[in-house]
């Protein structure tokens, strides 16, 4: 028979990865086109999602507006979290700095 701490030290394993945000590979690689399909949705989710709710207490109190602030809610939403998710993180491919990064490093000649 085997001890206790055998089939412990047996069964112990390197702990599982989540998959992660979608539209991200787990070897850090952004997918791209994924990466943005993933956040079109979430932010079109959001919008479906809190437009439906909007609409429903609409009906429910006679006003006309949740509806609309239920899509902005939505859209801010579906940032927030492709945002919280690292999804739109700005990352040069290229390894250098971007037209977005400031004035070039060139030396003053």
């Amino acid at each position: 028979m085997t001890s206790r701490e055998d089939r412990e030290k047996n069964t112990r394993k390197t702990p599982r990865t989540t998959g992660g945000a979608p539209g991200v590979s787990q070897d850090g690689n952004d997918g791209g086109y994924n990466a943005g399909i993933a956040v079109f949705s979430y932010i079109v989710g959001g919008i479906i999602v809190w437009s439906l709710i909007g609409w429903g207490l609409d009906n429910l109190w006679g006003t006309r507006w949740i509806v609309l602030a239920g899509a902005l809610l939505g859209a801010a939403g579906g940032f927030y979290l492709s945002h919280m998710h690292g999804l739109t993180s700005h990352r040069n491919s290229a390894g250098g700095d971007g037209a977005a990064g400031g004035p070039s490093k060139d030396a003053e000649q």
